[in-house]
């Protein structure tokens, strides 16, 4: 079942939302607030979760109040990676959090927290036992970022690639199970934290990988999934057949679905990251996905209707 939506990731990550066409979040604001209200429109009981920030940003948070953003927001997402990207060390999380409590009454979730094996698989499973002992009975949702390991044939969600140096690499190594399956020793002690501690796990068009995610999910003793629809997807053919493979194969989930990822003939500039042309757009594609898969408080769907632009 679809337990929340959430509206983008990272917006203030240059990864995932550019700042060079919308350096002071003007349009990301204005979008943000049409799919808010688009989802509501849909299904009011719904929560609607502000896209996870990194880096962990107040000053981010009281930009977006000013603009009224929250105002259509049910719950702030942050995102965390201490041993890995953050300038900042893995016991601060309980600070880092109440520095967004500071700025808004909306309850705070970690939607992605993560610890990379690249270094060695020893210090991601101590990383995640340690990340457990400071966030479960603070937050109420922590999803671990991932169940696999990037393929290596594939390339990160980073506009830097290669230029990152290690800091690129590291993002192939942040499952808990290696890309050819096997688990590594963080697996096990995540079976012993569940169901305190969810998943989050993106899956690329006809992802080869999800019939065995499920299955690994269910092993492991997840309720919580975060993962993602994507608008630039959407225009992909059969994408609405992947779209409902994909959600029927999660139903057993509390699945936090993530909207983002703009099509490239949508944007302004022709990249993902890109500010829509029209945020009406990403509305009412965040629409559609709420009517189908979630609905008004029932399994009833309808046709999805997606502007071609």
């Amino acid at each position: 079942m679809i337990e929340a939506a959430m509206i983008w990731n990272e917006p203030n990550n240059k990864s995932h939302w550019d700042p060079e066409i919308d350096p002071e979040w003007v349009l990301f604001g204005e979008m943000a607030k049409a799919a808010g209200q688009a989802i509501r429109a849909e299904n009011g009981s719904l929560p609607r979760v502000l896209g996870g920030i990194s880096p962990i940003d107040a000053a981010f948070i009281s930009r977006l109040i000013g603009y009224g953003v929250l105002d259509e927001i049910d719950v702030v997402a942050l995102h965390g990676f201490p041993l890995d990207w953050n300038l900042w060390q893995i016991h601060e999380w309980p600070r880092r959090v109440e520095e967004i409590r500071a700025v808004t009454h909306l309850p705070v979730w970690v939607t992605e927290v993560g610890v990379s094996s690249f270094g060695a698989e020893e210090v991601q499973d101590w990383g995640l036992r340690r990340t457990a002992e400071l966030l479960r009975g603070d937050v109420p949702r922590i999803h671990w970022y991932s169940l696999y390991d990037l393929p290596r044939a594939w390339e990160a969600t980073t506009r830097h690639k290669e230029a990152e140096g290690s800091s690129y690499y590291r993002h192939f190594y942040m499952g808990l199970l290696r890309e050819d399956g096997t688990p590594k020793p963080a697996a096990e002690s995540f079976a012993g934290l569940t169901p305190d501690l969810g998943i989050c796990q993106w899956f690329h068009f006809e992802d080869h990988r999800l019939d065995d995610a499920v299955a690994w999910m269910k092993r492991l003793g997840v309720r919580h999934l975060r993962t993602g629809l994507s608008w630039a997807d959407s225009f992909r053919p059969d994408a609405l057949a992947w779209f409902d493979r994909q959600m029927e194969a999660l139903a057993d989930f509390d699945v936090t679905v993530t909207f983002c990822f703009t099509p490239e003939h949508r944007g302004i500039a022709p990249h993902h990251t890109s500010a829509p042309q029209a945020k009406e757009e990403f509305a009412e594609f965040c629409a559609a996905m709420i009517r189908r898969y979630a609905g008004s408080g029932n399994a009833t769907r309808e046709p999805m209707r997606v502007s071609a632009g």
